[in-house]
Order: C-alpha cells, then structure tokens, then sequence
C-alpha cells in the first residue's frame, strides 16, 4: 500500500513520491522512501522533472479556501495538475481509512485538521519526507520519524461568533464567553459536531471552567453535524440566529456572497 504525503508548504511532493525517477546518470534508481527524504543539490531538480512526468496528484482537503492555495500552486508548475476534494475533516478521515483498509488508495497528499494529521499519522498512513520547509516550524509542530517528518503545519484557523445581521444587531451581538449566557440567547445557539466544536468545548472548560459550561448547557444549544463552512448557509438564512463555532474565513466568505452575516 502507498503511502501518503501531509499537508506541506510544498505540495510538489506529491507529484513525484510515486516515481522511480532520478538525475540522468547510469545509477540505481531511488525508492519511494528514498526519494521521499533524498537531500541532494539536484534534490529540486529531480522533483521537477519527475513531476513534469507523472503530471498531476490527488489531494484531500478539509480547508475552505483550498482553491486559493491550489491555484497559486498551479501558477507555480503549470505542469503539475491538482485533482482535489474537499469535505470536513471528520469525512476526510473517515474517506481515507476506507480507502486504506480497501487496498486501494487514490488521495496521494492530506491537508486537513492537526486532530485529523494526528489520527492518520497513529495509523501508519503517512510517508515519512524530508522539505527544506521545515527548519522555519517549532519542533512541536513538525511530528518527526526516524530521519524526516510525517506533516508541517500550512494554515491557522481561528473559531469566533457569526451571527445574521437581520436578526441580531452588531452592536447587541455578545462581545466575550461570558455573554453567551445572557438568558436572551437561550434557544439561539448553534454549534458544530464537528472536531471543530469538539474543541471548542474543551476551550471553554479549560478557560472558564465547568461551572460555566454547565451554564452554556441550559441555554438550548442545538448541535449541528455539519463543518462550520456548511453552518454558515444556517446562519444566513436565518435559520440558526449565531454559532460561537464558525470560522474567520467561514464568516468572510459569506459576506462575500451578499450573506447577511457577522
């Protein structure tokens, strides 16, 4: 079974990790491992040339703005094509296990949540790599094999309220933690099941304790199973008044699209 490639800075990985390929001399062609941790001067120059061969990758992605990040790769190598699919990280994980424990694995690199790197990573699914990349990262950041690393972070997300304009106002929307336990957003709530509500969740124990999460719990909050990207459509409708669980870029995205939301 192949192994995959994690989210990197440098998704060019992904387009020669399969390949045989190496410099045009008469030697013993690389291993896919091998390749996957070669540090050699002509280190870029083999991956070129052998993605110009193999000439797309399929990627696996639970990130809202992945066509962002895939066009300016594409601009980058216009040789090199991304096939890409994206869905929570919740169905990412489960898509690629299935097709793991099928024997037949079409994703050849994953970007999806730190939870969801960690998850696949205890499975043995990752190709360990080496990426120049790497050095800028904190060691707690970069899980490390015997001579490479399983994945490097590439994006931040940040959890904040988003709310509908129509039904609350700016300026009466709640400002911190503790207003969400007004009595007048009983029943107003919504939050993601998601891991992306998981642990927002376990932020608010950490940060305001249990006392205060058991007053959270009796204001209502309906859970929605869906990402945050998909719980905004509730909130700009009208249907779901806020969430505390819906992403800065969620939110932006939105608005972007005349959504009356906040």
């Amino acid at each position: 079974m192949k192994k995959l490639l994690a989210a990197s800075c440098c998704f060019l990985t992904a387009a020669w990790c399969w390949l045989f390929s190496a410099t045009g001399f008469a030697a013993a062609p690389l291993t896919p491992s091998q390749l996957a941790l070669y540090q050699g001067a002509d280190r870029e120059k083999i991956l070129v040339e052998g993605a110009k061969r193999e000439g797309q990758f399929t990627l696996y992605t639970s990130h809202t703005w992945f066509r962002t990040f895939v066009k300016e790769f594409e601009k980058k190598y216009p040789f090199v094509k991304a096939n890409e699919w994206r869905n929570d990280s919740k169905t990412l994980i489960r898509k690629v296990l299935e097709e793991a424990k099928s024997g037949r694995v079409l994703v050849d690199v994953v970007e999806s949540t730190a939870d969801g790197m960690g998850l696949i990573k205890r499975e043995g699914l990752f190709q360990e790599y080496y990426s120049p990349e790497a050095r800028y990262y904190p060691s707690e950041l970069k899980p490390k094999g015997k001579n490479g690393f399983f994945y490097l972070p590439n994006r931040e997300t940040y959890s904040s309220l988003g709310f509908n304009t129509k039904l609350i106002p700016p300026a009466n929307a709640p400002r911190s933690l503790k207003d969400l336990i007004d009595p007048r957003w009983k029943g107003k709530m919504a939050i993601t099941g998601t891991s992306t509500g998981v642990r927002w969740i376990g932020n608010v124990l950490d940060v305001m304790g249990r006392e205060f999460l058991e007053k959270l719990a009796e204001q209502d909050i309906s859970v929605q199973n869906m990402a945050p990207a998909a719980l905004i459509n509730l909130i700009g409708s009208g249907e779901v008044p806020m969430s505390p669980t819906i992403l800065d870029a969620n939110v932006t995205m939105a608005k972007q699209k005349g959504a009356p939301v906040e």
